[in-house]
């Protein structure tokens, strides 16, 4: 990744090769495909993604693993002020344990230190323990319960927090 926190080009990722770069309207259709594979009911629409993709850079960073064209990943970042919100991480089923989920929340992290926030949040389902473990293994803790966060399902979120300058464990 280059010090100006762009990603085109960045760096490969897992065994798979991929690439982080910065998504783009393009990449919308096949976003929503595997939106729609791993959260169902509750994916964010188009007109949602393209709401957030309108505010970047002002304050949105939306990144997607490019492997060659193929989409393995994706994540999003809100910033406020001081302050940074994880607004979404995915990745493709079969790219699970490849890295390419640690890669972009890295890439977030990275973003999130460049523009000069203490501290970052984030929600994920109770009952997604693979996404706990890995918000845990880079220094996230539970600071809270949001009850039947998730729609339309109602299922709860956990709500964490970790400082951006913490190392990860």
């Amino acid at each position: 990744m280059k010090g100006d926190g762009q990603v085109s080009g960045g760096p490969r990722i897992g065994r798979a090769e991929a690439t982080l770069r910065a998504m783009t309207p393009a990449d919308l259709g096949t976003v929503l495909e595997l939106e729609r594979a791993l959260f169902g009911d509750e994916g964010w629409s188009r007109q949602m993604l393209e709401g957030e993709l309108a505010a970047q850079p002002r304050s949105r960073y939306y990144l997607v693993a490019d492997d060659h064209g193929v989409l393995a990943g994706y994540a999003g970042l809100l910033v406020a002020g001081a302050q940074a919100d994880v607004l979404t991480l995915a990745v493709a089923a079969d790219r699970w344990g490849q890295g390419t989920g640690s890669a972009l929340l890295e890439a977030l992290l990275a973003e999130a230190a460049r523009r000069g926030c203490a501290e970052i949040f984030l929600e994920v389902r109770t009952d997604n323990t693979r996404a706990q473990r890995l918000y845990r293994r880079y220094g996230f803790s539970q600071i809270g319960i949001r009850r039947g966060y998730y729609q339309p399902s109602g299922a709860d979120a956990l709500v964490m927090r970790r400082d951006v300058g913490e190392a990860a464990r």
